[in-house]
């Protein structure tokens, strides 16, 4: 039976050079990812802490995007509709709970939903926090939020059921019949509400950023898969040294290139029998 050669073959060496260039490119991807996160956490943290600003107003809401708007520092006056308040599963540094969402209309007509903040579940009933409800104009200010439709992880919004586990703007104004809600809402601050509930101001604005540590994992794999590659291509050149069949024919090359150089000193009659003789 022909034993295999030793020597690596060019489809091996082929896909671990494409291993490495692929390797290197997402570890270049992971880099452009970190500044492109850098500079999203800075633009949030301009936002957050700017003068509070009027929100969108109903001519701009098409506009308006996480990406342009979101962790905007807003204030806004209105009335709030505590009769259509709705309750949505929290779990918060108070512990579980509920956020209070109440529609605020404003002055023109349209409505904007309001996180006023955390109730724990002792206090989910409104019958129990009427001192809470404030029935005249108010001044909100907290963070423009976009709306988280559809549910939490592995749970979807039940609104015939009265069960919210995200803060569906869209699914929550239709279940009140509420015209004209922005496509937003607010988290508010931290002021204190009559009779100290809801609690506000819990926002917790986190942005997980490993993509240094990930960039460094792959171009760690690329490097050693780039070093195997090498002692794979200098194990198999000391293989097909010793490799009978590579030296045979690496000695028929050698009379050969000597056989052509006594034929070219070589005008004689017998200059056929250099040839045949290698």
């Amino acid at each position: 039976m022909t034993k295999r050669s030793a020597r690596p073959s060019l489809v091996l060496l082929t896909l671990g050079m494409l291993g490495v260039v692929l390797l290197s490119a997402l570890g270049v991807w992971q880099i452009e990812r970190r500044a492109w996160k850098l500079a999203l956490i800075e633009r949030v943290e301009q936002r957050m802490h700017a003068a509070a600003v009027a929100p969108p107003p109903h001519s701009s809401w098409p506009e308006v995007t996480a990406a342009s708007d979101e962790y905007r520092c807003v204030t806004v006056d209105g009335t709030f509709l505590n009769a259509d308040e709705t309750l949505v599963q929290a779990v918060t540094n108070e512990g579980p709970g509920f956020w209070v969402l109440t529609p605020l209309r404003i002055a023109d007509g349209t409505i904007v939903l309001v996180n006023r903040g955390f109730v724990p579940p002792d206090r989910r009933d409104p019958a129990t926090r009427r001192d809470t409800q404030p029935q005249g104009p108010v001044s909100v200010t907290g963070l423009l939020r976009m709306s988280e439709p559809k549910g939490g992880f592995l749970r979807r919004n039940d609104a015939s059921a009265g069960r919210w586990y995200s803060r569906d703007v869209a699914a929550i104004a239709a279940t009140h019949g509420l015209s004209q809600a922005a496509p937003f809402f607010i988290d508010a601050d931290a002021t204190s509400n009559p009779g100290g509930m809801p609690v506000g101001g819990l926002t917790i604005v986190r942005f997980p950023n490993n993509h240094l540590i990930y960039a460094l994992t792959w171009f760690a794999l690329a490097l050693m898969l780039a070093g195997a590659l090498l002692r794979i291509v200098s194990a198999g050149s000391r293989a097909g040294a010793s490799d009978p069949r590579w030296s045979s024919r690496r000695a028929a090359v050698r009379r050969l290139i000597g056989a052509a150089r006594n034929l070219s000193r070589d005008t004689g009659p017998d200059a056929r029998a250099h040839i045949g003789s290698a």
